[in-house]
């Protein structure tokens, strides 16, 4: 039941986002935000070694 507040609370952020970003800026920042995941992944994943 925890998972469904972080969902509900990403969903309001990308809804707020939504409303004053231009398409261009979404995807800008969509792409940003998946690299970051990525690299949050990778450090993880070193961590665990």
């Amino acid at each position: 039941m925890n998972n469904c507040i972080n969902l509900y609370l990403l969903s309001t952020i990308a809804c707020k986002l939504s409303e004053c970003l231009n398409t261009d800026e979404l995807n800008i920042l969509a792409a940003d935000l998946q690299v970051l995941g990525d690299m949050l992944s990778a450090v993880s994943a070193r961590r665990a070694e």
